[in-house]
């Protein structure tokens, strides 16, 4: 029999929130975390698009200076978010040896990296910081969590762009099944809301460019829908092996009982038009969880609001669930969140365990012309009660380069 995996801990700092708490209730309120950027990148460099969803805390409230200068953005929020985590689970006294860390990013360090370009070619190599390296690397993130809470089971930054988060905590969980670790920190962290990051991704045509209405641009499902926000922040979770947190008595979330993996083997960019990678994740996370589909009762979609990519996840929900999609309620979160990236899964998971946790369905806002060719019931504007009982989500992420994610969480 497979080890069970539960979560004990959740942390995050989030558009919509400094902490899950506050994130969480800003998220059962419809909030919007979608902002006017306060700066001149639009007029600067010509950038389409001045807003973003930047983070509601800003981390210079939380770290103290020294310590953040040793940091690129990414890991600060990633070390913001486990703290909490890691508190919220009661700060365990562990055996270091099977503690483990997996935090990923899907781009890392992009502002260390851009800020020392500048600097080398205004000011000299000698000017560039000696700290550049340790702050733009990867996996950055998940080595300052790993030093933070001295773990020695193993630090990983597993990246797969979008689906950076969500992967990295199948790969916890996979930790802990094969008896590396009783317990990991896992997670996602993103730090992009930067004019070339944005540049980028407005020249690929993959940004909303509402900016008369930047609160109301992410809109999932809508026929009007013109691509998504980009976000920052981070999702935290510690996972642990059921045994260990019963022997100290941990507080148990829920269970993330099912890890899917797949690849489309199509394009760099687009999603496979079938949703054959997205239905095949789907799949092995079911099977791998020992549920049947009349199970599921709600979906965390990864819909970001794209043209293409938000109907082509919702026929494979429906295509893995059968008939059983006729009572599962879906909810697209980053319609209020922003795109996180490589944190969204991350963040996407907390969601789910909480939705879980309260039998709540967080709803998906901004959707005023509902596309006709939507096949699930979609929550809009207010949260939807799930029902008494075993209930199942299923938290989906994917990205650039096909990778496909989908994890189940469960009721411990």
């Amino acid at each position: 029999m497979s080890t069970r995996v539960v979560v004990t801990g959740l942390g995050a700092t989030t558009p919509l929130g400094g902490d899950v708490p506050t994130t969480w209730q800003a998220a059962l309120a419809g909030t919007s975390g979608a902002r006017k950027l306060d700066n001149d990148w639009s007029e600067k460099y010509g950038l389409p698009v001045d807003f973003a969803a930047t983070l509601a805390v800003a981390p210079e409230e939380v770290l103290p200076r020294p310590e953040m200068k040793k940091m690129d953005p990414s890991a600060q929020y990633a070390m913001i978010a486990s703290r909490e985590a890691w508190a919220d689970a009661g700060a365990p006294e562990v055996d270091k040896d099977r503690l483990g860390v997996v935090v990923s990013s899907g781009i890392g360090g992009i502002w260390t990296t851009l800020d020392a370009w500048d600097t080398l070619r205004e000011k000299g190599a000698r000017r560039v910081l000696p700290m550049t390296v340790p702050m733009l690397m990867p996996n950055s993130p998940s080595a300052y969590v790993e030093l933070e809470f001295g773990a020695r089971a193993g630090a990983h930054a597993l990246v797969s762009a979008c689906a950076s988060g969500a992967e990295a905590i199948g790969y916890a969980v996979d930790m802990i099944r094969s008896g590396r670790a009783d317990i990991v920190i896992a997670g996602g962290t993103e730090a992009t809301i930067h004019p070339m990051p944005m540049a980028a991704f407005a020249a690929s045509r993959t940004l909303s460019t509402r900016t008369d209405d930047p609160a109301r641009a992410s809109r999932p499902y809508d026929v009007d829908r013109d691509g998504f926000v980009i976000g920052e922040g981070s999702g935290i979770v510690v996972l642990e092996s059921e045994a260990h947190a019963a022997a100290r008595g941990a507080r148990v979330y829920a269970e993330i009982s099912g890890v899917g993996l797949s690849s489309d083997g199509y394009h760099i960019t687009s999603p496979e038009p079938t949703g054959r990678g997205q239905i095949a994740a789907m799949r092995m996370a079911l099977k791998e969880a020992g549920i049947a589909a009349a199970d599921v009762k709600h979906v965390n979609a990864h819909a970001t609001s794209t043209v293409v990519g938000d109907l082509i996840e919702a026929r494979g929900v429906r295509e893995v669930l059968g008939d059983a999609a006729d009572g599962v309620v879906l909810s697209a979160t980053k319609s209020m969140t922003g795109h996180l990236l490589g944190g969204a899964g991350a963040l996407e998971t907390v969601f789910s365990v909480l939705a879980v946790r309260d039998r709540q369905a967080p709803p998906t806002i901004n959707v005023e012309n509902p596309d006709p060719e939507m096949v699930l019931d979609l929550v809009r504007d207010t949260p939807r009660a799930l029902p008494d009982g075993d209930v199942a989500v299923i938290n989906n992420s994917f990205g650039f380069g096909g990778h496909n994610v989908a994890l189940v969480v469960t009721n411990a």
